[in-house]
């Protein structure tokens, strides 16, 4: 039987794990705790994603939603529409089901959910971290309400935790210093306490994204920026590539067509993401800091293009967990 290796603990290893033991593959999972994000926005988008992957149309039915976001950035404050869970990393380890590991024989594949990758570096585009601090609420009307909002040198990212409390995410400088030039977050914000260790929060490509016997996934593969509140869905997305093209592979598919189309696919969404997150740092103030991230996330923009540009066109199709020539699929 084949026997695939994960590296990883958090959504992508265990849909990996998941998606794989499902469809016959012994797994020999070996854990890689990280410290975990105090809160995770969970989109319906990703929501759907989750809950397909794990058959759990309910999953996280019962978490404090978020029903409206204030944004200020480079202008008045809007108020927008919003849907969205909210849960603590933990709880979203505990919500997901757990793969019984099996003693490892010979590794047959290795998917690396958790850094490092046996080669190659993570390439960073731009130069920030965030810090995350639980902070008391002044406004009850914050218990469903988001708040963004960018300042002089950095933003900041307000969400509801328990009642009375959020979890205030600082990007570009100290929470303190941030909410020093706030005028929207900071009025309804009081004590802050326990606050993270500061963690990358610039765009990440791993390269090169695989070998002949693995791949990156996950966070060992792309890291998003904050901003975009697409990290989980992404890594759902990533979960469900791998484990279709270590399927292709076995089922006898071509390993360096299928192994092209998955660092095609995670190269081509970072750009998309590159370029996104571009737009948003190019109008969120007129600053050396705003300019100099803005230019690096067109800088790891020009280099995926490249990096497109010597890769042929992608030649399958997701068809449920499985990966299908486009001809056939079409």
């Amino acid at each position: 039987m084949t026997i695939i290796a994960i590296r990883g603990s958090g959504i992508a290893a265990t849909g990996c794990a998941h998606i794989l033991a499902g469809a016959g593959f012994r797994v020999a999972i070996e854990e890689r705790r990280r410290p975990s994000v105090p809160t995770i926005m969970l989109s319906d988008p990703a929501l759907r994603l989750i809950r397909g992957v794990f058959d759990r149309p309910d999953l996280f039915a019962d978490q404090p939603r978020v029903k409206r976001r204030l944004v200020a950035w480079g202008g008045a404050p809007v108020m927008l529409p919003h849907d969205a869970a909210l849960a603590s990393e933990e709880q979203v380890q505990a919500a997901l089901p757990s793969i019984a590991a099996f003693e490892a024989g010979p590794i047959d594949f290795t998917i690396h959910a958790a850094s490092p990758a046996p080669l190659g570096d993570m390439h960073i585009f731009g130069e920030r971290n965030a810090i995350a601090a639980k902070v008391t609420l002044r406004d009850p009307a914050c218990i469903e309400e988001a708040r963004i909002e960018a300042v002089a040198a950095g933003w900041l990212y307000l969400v509801p935790a328990e009642p009375g409390f959020g979890w205030l995410l600082g990007v570009g400088g100290s929470v303190d210093g941030l909410l020093g030039k706030s005028a929207l977050i900071a009025p309804v914000v009081d004590a802050i306490g326990a606050t993270s260790t500061a963690f990358p929060a610039a765009p990440r490509l791993q390269l090169p994204l695989h070998g002949d016997d693995w791949l990156a996934c996950g966070t060992a593969a792309l890291g998003f920026d904050p901003i975009c509140g697409d990290g989980a869905a992404q890594s759902v997305r990533e979960a469900i590539l791998a484990a279709a093209v270590v399927i292709g592979m076995v089922d006898g598919g071509d390993r360096a067509a299928l192994l092209t189309h998955y660092r095609s696919m995670l190269i081509a969404a970072m750009r998309r993401h590159l370029l996104l997150c571009a737009q948003f740092y190019a109008n969120g103030g007129q600053g050396d800091w705003w300019r100099v991230q803005h230019d690096a996330l067109m800088e790891g923009h020009h280099i995926c293009t490249g990096l497109l540009a010597r890769l042929p066109e992608p030649r399958f199709l997701l068809d449920g967990f499985r990966l299908a020539p486009r001809q056939v699929a079409a």
